[in-house]
């Protein structure tokens, strides 16, 4: 499965705009981060892309989230690693994440939520106006409700400073939703 028949799949399922916008933030996050770990950007992308695929059908249950999205992506052409990191990002699931792809993709979930909530916080909900600096602090906080700041601070198993954690994925969304049309 290539990227633009992934994003038409995931279209096919999910109807809120916010939550295209939400995958297409952890796409850009998760490609960032294969070139800075020099994995393979295409397989990193569609992870990210696809690991809500399922949020839509599985709401209100979340302990089914992440296998319905497995179910899935099982019918179509994709590398079994991709379909292994998105099951091992629900802990309902006690899945192991083993790989670098793993643990990036369940502590960028939220961060790019939090990123998110910070640009609405901001008078002109502006993405670009966000700091680093200000992410952090929310992030020290642990006051932003619906954020799981546990997941987020998974990245120490990534031999990478929260500085540089939060500068690589603030870099990466203000890129994508540059030009960002859904």
């Amino acid at each position: 499965m290539n990227r633009d028949e992934a994003f038409e799949e995931l279209k096919a399922r999910l109807y809120d705009k916010d939550l295209l916008r939400h995958s297409l933030a952890v796409e850009a996050v998760m490609r960032e981060f294969a070139k800075y770990y020099d994995a393979d950007i295409e397989m990193w992308g569609l992870a990210g892309l696809l690991h809500d695929i399922d949020i839509e059908k599985t709401a209100g249950n979340p302990e089914k989230h992440c296998l319905v999205a497995a179910q899935i992506l099982e019918n179509f052409d994709i590398d079994e690693s991709i379909i292994y990191s998105i099951r091992a990002q629900n802990d309902y699931h006690k899945i192991p994440r083993k790989r670098k792809m793993d643990k990036v993709l369940y502590a960028v979930d939220y961060l790019t939520q939090l990123i998110s909530y910070c640009a609405d916080k901001l008078p002109d909900k502006n993405l670009s106006d966000v700091t680093v600096q200000m992410v952090i602090e929310n992030i020290t906080k642990e006051d932003v409700k619906g954020i799981n700041f546990e997941h987020i601070k998974q990245y120490k198993e990534l031999n990478i400073t929260l500085q540089e954690f939060v500068e690589i994925t603030l870099h990466a969304m203000k890129k994508a939703f540059d030009n960002l049309r859904i």
